[in-house]
């Protein structure tokens, strides 16, 4: 049965293929003048350098893990390794693919407005098509392909499997995860060091925009996008899907059904073509609504992804399964999962989304400074976490009742099932908002802008959606992965009575919050460093404002990268050694109770801190398109200073909590034998 594996190692190497045919598509786009063409170019140059060094250091971290994997274990545990490594390449891999091709985009988004608000859309949309598509791709390839090759070298019964290929293959999504972690912290911390000083110093101290060629931050701000908000996220995704998979893929092992184990990897070959079909989807008409064309291209493949599944799981899954459930609980549990991301979502939208009653009252308290700005986001922040708790809570309740704990791994699979055309919307945001800071910094027409402005704003909102599935998807796979590893270590049950349990819960609890201050901290240092430069060639070279002297951008670039590479060490290898220590100390049983306690307090904090973040960025691009006095008033400088405290919420401690709360579980499910 294991040659069904082929299925969706063919639907990953299509998508590649047509990722790179995407990339062969945005190369033939028109880039521009010559002066936007030099933008660009220092732009791809400076995140071309800034991963350079990043993957330098990670690349030292996977050589040690790898030869811890390799030499602690015994016999063909020792092929963890292996896992691991592919694991980790994969990720970074993504990533890269994913920036290059953003990199190619901004300008030529840029140049496209001047056309028209949808030829726009459909270059930056195609550029983050290549993200999404290179993710998924590249994650099955591996998986599959490790599958495929385990399960010839072991065998393909399901004892086998058991016995010698899942234990394995778990280490595959360790590489994934510990990739994903340093990048996204690394690359978040670099793009809103530079996000802070751009907006501060330019913005609020001297008046001008963002992304005013006088501004020394500015092309850094501009390679942030790319290396946090792209290549972090691409790497980020990566780790989700690959481990909603694998957290299926060992639960099914568990109910000793080999059809089982295979089924979420064809489900998510489906879930590739699906992505793939509805790229097609994504059009609008000048003057049209971006953010609905957008929404259409992710809801049909929602819909071609539910056709699809039932069928695959009629032929897959048994009739009846152990525990009493049945290949059509298997399917409500795929359209729960489904259903929920979608829910999720709209809450987020709701919450985040420019011209929404949360974003409009963000944008109002502004007009009485940036204490009552705050405050305000706070509190919508805060209130968001109510409704996806909920919604989760419905969704593992239902997926468990209908499937049992296999039930809530595939819904987790089906809320990311279609994560090639997420991931393309997501990522198109950074491409638009590096779309608008061109057409700034080239002097284009102010039409342009205003079109690149739009796509931007849709940006934001499409970003925190994106979060919020990222999000939802983290808390059903940490259960998914929670219970292998009991599963695993030969737990029945924990019990909350014990002292030692309960010590766990409130440590696990308590991680999140220690891992974001150093997160948060790190921002801030490496915000003060680019602040305190900005200042000084605002001061000593006075031809700046005038246009007369050139800025420094180099300098600020620089500043970034040094505080990123150096910041983003100590979290990462802080959430893989905590579950190693206590598990190896205190037992499984505590690290268990440390595993509930981040989950649920990680979740928390994520949801606060991107929902949040995201209705602070598009209160003032809601005042920057006019209300409440507009750009230079007093209530645009509070809105900035709001936007500025959301800035590492949204994009370096928020999105990083989805990561480490699956990290902690995969490495526990890792080490689960040995303890």
């Amino acid at each position: 049965m294991h040659n069904l594996l082929f299925i969706p190692l063919g639907a990953g190497i299509l998508s590649l293929l047509f990722a790179f045919y995407k990339i062969g598509w945005i190369n033939r786009q028109e880039p521009g003048d010559a002066k936007l063409q030099e933008i660009g170019k220092a732009i791809k140059d400076g995140a071309m350098a800034f991963m350079s060094r990043e993957y330098k250091i990670l690349a030292l971290i996977v050589v040690a893990v790898t030869a811890l994997l390799f030499f602690s274990a015994e016999g063909s545990g020792k092929l963890s390794a292996l896992s691991f490594v592919i694991g980790a390449l994969f990720s970074g891999l993504a990533g890269l693919i994913g920036m290059r091709a953003a990199t190619q985009a901004n300008s030529r988004t840029a140049h496209g407005a001047k056309t028209s608000l949808n030829k726009a859309l459909n270059i930056a949309f195609t550029g983050g098509s290549v993200m999404g598509l290179s993710v998924v791709g590249l994650a099955i390839i591996g998986l599959s392909g490790l599958l495929i090759f385990y399960m010839t070298l072991f065998g393909s019964d399901i004892a086998s499997v058991n016995h010698w290929v899942l234990p394995i293959i778990t280490g595959y999504s360790l590489g994934a995860s510990s990739v994903a972690l340093f990048a996204r912290v690394g690359g978040g911390i670099f793009t809103k060091a530079a996000d802070v000083g751009a907006d501060l110093v330019g913005k609020v101290e001297k008046g001008i925009p963002e992304d005013d060629p006088r501004n020394p931050a500015t092309i850094a701000d501009n390679v942030g996008d790319n290396v946090g908000d792209v290549a972090g996220l691409g790497s980020d995704l990566c780790e989700s899907y690959i481990a909603s998979i694998i957290g299926a893929v060992v639960l099914g092992g568990a109910i000793n059904e080999i059809s089982l184990v295979l089924l979420p990897l064809i489900i998510a070959g489906a879930g590739i073509l699906s992505s793939i079909i509805a790229t097609f989807f994504v059009r609008t008409k000048e003057g049209g609504d971006p953010q609905k064309a957008l929404n259409f291209g992710t809801m049909g493949a929602a819909i071609l992804l539910l056709i699809v599944s039932y069928p695959i799981v009629l032929f897959m899954a048994p009739a009846s399964i152990a525990g009493g459930y049945t290949s059509n609980g298997i399917f409500i549990a795929i359209i729960t999962g489904l259903i929920a991301g979608v829910l999720i979502g709209t809450v987020t939208e709701f919450y985040t989304g420019d011209g929404k009653k949360p974003v409009l009252q963000i944008a109002n308290q502004s007009k009485t400074g940036p204490a009552t700005n705050i405050i305000s986001g706070i509190e919508v922040g805060m209130q968001a976490t109510g409704f996806p708790v909920i919604i989760l809570g419905i969704a593992i309740m239902t997926a468990f009742h209908f499937a049992g704990l296999y039930g809530i791994a595939i819904a987790a699979l089906g809320m990311l099932g279609t994560t090639g055309i997420q991931l393309a919307v997501d990522a198109y945001g950074p491409i638009a908002d590096n779309a608008g800071g061109l057409a700034e910094m080239a002097s284009l027409a102010p039409e342009v802008r205003e079109r690149t402005d739009k796509l931007d704003a849709v940006g934001n909102t499409t970003a925190a959606i994106g979060k919020g599935f990222a999000i939802g998807s983290a808390a059903l796979t940490a259960l998914s992965l929670f219970a292998a590893f009991k599963e695993t270590a030969g737990i029945e049950s924990i019990d909350v009575t014990k002292a030692s349990v309960v010590t766990g819960l409130l440590v696990g609890g308590m991680l999140p919050y220690v891992f974001s201050s150093f997160v948060i901290g790190a921002v801030g240092r490496a915000a003060f460093k680019m602040i305190e430069e900005v200042r000084r060639q605002f001061r000593e070279m006075p031809g700046i404002l005038e246009g007369k002297t050139p800025p420094d951008y180099v300098a600020c670039v620089d500043i970034a990268t040094t505080a990123a590479i150096k910041e983003m060490v100590i979290p990462g290898v802080a959430a893989v050694i905590i579950p190693i220590i206590v598990g190896f100390t205190a037992g499984p049983e505590m690290l268990g109770g440390v595993l509930v306690g981040t989950t649920v307090s990680g979740i928390m904090l994520a949801l606060f801190m991107a929902n949040s973040g995201g209705a602070w960025d598009n209160a003032k691009k809601h005042i920057e398109g006019g209300a409440h006095g507009g750009k230079g008033s007093e209530a645009h400088k509070a809105s900035v200073i709001g936007d500025t405290v959301g800035d590492p919420f949204k994009d370096t401690a928020g999105p990083a909590m989805d990561i480490v709360i699956k990290l902690m579980s995969t490495v526990a499910l890792v080490i689960a034998p040995m303890i």
